[in-house]
């Protein structure tokens, strides 16, 4: 019950009593005078009760009310303290303004964002405090909040201290109801987003650099469905990021087979296990080439620790592989020539007495007979098969070169294809493509001519049933870029002789192995696995290398890249008298016993003098004794006790003057231009003819009796 309720309750017990009064003056309301005392108290009485009763209740009921009252002021009262509370304590800014942006009211944070008292907001434009650029934002955000009601999650940048440094804010808002006089409040909610804002900022550096690797980075969850793919990995495969997002990562880069699903199988199982893998792998790109990758695989985990994708870095390695393959590759070859080399070295000392002897013979005994004559050619024609056969084994390990002369291409292969036309199987269609403008190279073109031969009878052998065989020829510019996937090409012009052919291809399996001296997967007697080492040798003497690429069950191409010349080499001239001496004296030195004694006798009937020694002491001993007398001195460059080498720099030391003629069995151009830098006046590759040695000798002694 009110107030105003309990006064009308009183108010009505008051009317009553004057109602009675006024009822008790008027006598004919009684019956005798006697009784009107009596009733009229009595009646009076049992009003004022009546009147009391309802007094005592509204007081009661007042008092209750009273009691409610006092304890919801309460309740109010603790309410406005915690929201009190909780606007000065909140962690974020809280401001109140008028609808014209004017702060009315202000927490602690908001004091503390903008670095200034809590007093100082009260009456201050909020727009003070935003960063100059960004207030016409601001501007537009009250006029949206106005139309709206509500603003959330929009980003400003303000001012601590006024002014003084700019953050950037998120900022929520809303407008309350109109108050008694229509007045709009806008209440604004401030975070200082800094931190995120920053981290947001290292996110987005660390994805750029991502992007600026070369290396493809990408994630896949467990199920291999591909999340997140950078720009590395479009430039490595090929494929945008919009194109694999989604897709399944093994299936678009992977060709599983049966021996790339073990792997895959055991790489799995590792990176889950232990947290990380890595290996080599090959991969397939969007063009369907197949590529070799060193990948690394790190298991991602969730917050819970439990693994939720993988992460993996690939680095598209195939043009260093390729690289390692030809290096390997040569390796081999420089193994197995060292081991060729001192053959041959053997072979040629034994060959040499052979040709010299079949050619002095017939000399010095005119009267042989006709049969000893050819039994003499017969010897002397094997051993010069047998020193061409040196030859071939020495060309691959580039320790071996012919008489270089200018050598026209065009004509090279139209002679291999005259040869080759009359001899292969009529199955065989044959055919070049030879540019008018080819052009020269600079070689031997017996060595040539046997890089085409033996090219041609692999091909021939490769299509036992027939097929097509082309050869053709081209110039090309290698540039910087060429030669930096291939480490034997130089800058320069070259000329590539291509030989096609439509047989029944290289396995990959092999294909590395090709060059390989001895290797060959023809049948025991048709093949000695020399050819392609012959092939690529004589191509690397040149300056010079090869390629080769093939498919089964389609064919070969072999591809010969020769440096091209634009010059030229006088012709040589060959006499047809040996030429004799004038009795000048000799020092030959050469540990086989064979070879000084026929070259002393070789030497002693074209009137020469000669002494030999078998090492490089016995060379300096004889020297010493007869050094103002010997004119020139034949030297082996490999004996034991002292290598010639070292006997000859004695010799110079003694004389410098001393005329030196180097002999080896391991003829190769760095051989003869050390032997020429040391001052040696010529050199003479074993197994050496009578006529080469007695040309050699008279081209060093005449000039000097000249002089």
């Amino acid at each position: 019950m009110t107030q105003n309720n309990l006064e009308q309750a009183i108010t009505g017990a008051h009317q009553r009593l004057e109602n009675l009064l006024q009822r008790a003056s008027k006598p004919e309301n009684h019956s005798s005078k006697q009784d009107y005392p009596v009733e009229l108290l009595q009646e009076a009485i049992a009003e004022i009760s009546i009147s009391l009763e309802e007094l005592h209740a509204l007081t009661e009921e007042l008092q209750e009310q009273n009691e409610e009252l006092i304890s919801t002021r309460e309740l109010v009262e603790a309410e406005r303290q915690r929201y009190q509370d909780l606007f000065n304590f909140a962690p974020d800014a809280y401001l109140v303004t008028n609808d014209t942006g004017i702060i009315q009211e202000a927490n602690y944070a908001a004091a503390q964002l903008f670095n200034v008292r809590q007093s100082y907001l009260i009456g201050k434009p909020l727009a003070v405090f935003i960063y100059q650029p960004e207030r016409q934002k601001f501007r537009q955000m009250v006029q949206r909040l106005q139309q709206q009601g509500q603003i959330c999650g929009q980003e400003l940048w303000m001012y601590h201290n006024d002014g003084n440094i700019d953050f950037p804010a998120e900022v929520t808002a809303a407008i309350t109801e109109a108050d008694s006089e229509g007045t709009n409040s806008l209440r604004w909610l401030l975070r200082d987003i800094s931190d995120r804002y920053r981290t947001e900022q290292k996110i987005r550096e660390q994805a750029a650099l991502l992007d600026i690797t070369a290396d493809a980075i990408f994630v896949r969850d467990l199920h291999n469905q591909i999340l997140f793919w950078n720009k590395g990995a479009e430039n490595v495969y090929g494929w945008r990021a919009e194109e694999v997002l989604g897709k399944n990562a093994e299936q678009l880069l992977i060709r599983v087979t049966k021996e790339t699903s073990p792997q895959l199988a055991a790489a799995l199982k590792t990176v889950i296990e232990h947290g990380s893998w890595q290996g080599e792998l090959c991969k397939v790109n969007k063009y369907d080439e197949t590529i070799v990758i060193a990948s690394r695989w790190t298991l991602m985990r969730d917050p819970a620790g439990i693994p939720k994708s993988i992460l993996t870095v690939d680095t598209d390695i195939t043009e260093k592989k390729q690289l390692e393959t030809q290096l390997f590759r040569n390796q081999r070859l420089e193994s197995l020539g060292t081991l060729a080399s001192g053959i041959a070295h053997d072979l040629n000392n034994i060959l040499t007495p052979m040709m010299t002897v079949a050619q002095l013979l017939p000399q010095k005994h005119l009267q042989i007979d006709e049969n000893s004559q050819q039994m003499l050619k017969l010897l002397e024609i094997n051993a010069r098969r047998g020193s061409d056969l040196v030859q071939q084994i020495l060309s691959f390990t580039r320790n071996c070169e012919g008489k270089r002369t200018i050598v026209p291409i065009s004509q090279l292969i139209e002679d291999v294809e005259q040869i080759i036309k009359c001899t292969f199987p009529k199955c065989i269609d044959i055919n070049t493509t030879i540019p008018t403008d080819l052009g020269v190279v600079l070689g031997d073109s017996t060595q040539l001519h046997q890089v085409l031969m033996n090219l041609a009878l692999n091909a021939r052998d490769a299509m036992p049933n027939g097929g097509r065989l082309h050869i053709s020829a081209s110039k090309l510019f290698l540039d910087e870029n060429y030669t930096k996937k291939h480490i034997e090409a130089k800058v320069g012009r070259y000329i590539v002789i291509t030989v096609t052919d439509t047989g029944v291809g290289i396995s990959p399996a092999i294909i590395d192995k090709i060059f390989d001296p001895f290797f060959t997967t023809k049948e025991v007697g048709k093949g000695t696995g020399l050819g392609l080492s012959i092939v690529i040798g004589i191509s690397n003497n040149h300056g010079g290398f090869v390629e080769v690429s093939s498919e089964i069950e389609v064919g070969s191409k072999f591809k010969v890249y020769l440096p091209s010349s634009e010059g030229s080499i006088a012709p040589v001239v060959h006499k047809t008298q040996l030429p004799v001496g004038q009795g000048e004296l000799i020092l030959v030195v050469d540990d086989e016993a064979a070879i000084t004694q026929i070259t002393k006798t070789t030497l002693e009937i074209h009137n020469y003098r000669v002494l030999t020694a078998q090492n490089g002491i016995e060379s300096l001993a004889l020297y010493t004794q007869h050094k103002d007398e010997i004119k020139l001195v034949l030297m082996d460059m490999m004996m034991p006790s002292m290598a010639g080498g070292t006997a000859i720099r004695t010799l110079q030391i003694i004389n410098p003057q001393v005329q030196i003629i180097a002999m080896s069995g391991l003829a190769s151009a760095e051989a003869l231009a050390q032997a020429i830098g040391n001052g040696i006046h010529g050199f003479l590759t074993k197994p050496f003819t009578a006529n080469e040695l007695l040309n050699s000798v008279q081209q060093i002694l005449i000039p000097s009796a000249e002089c």
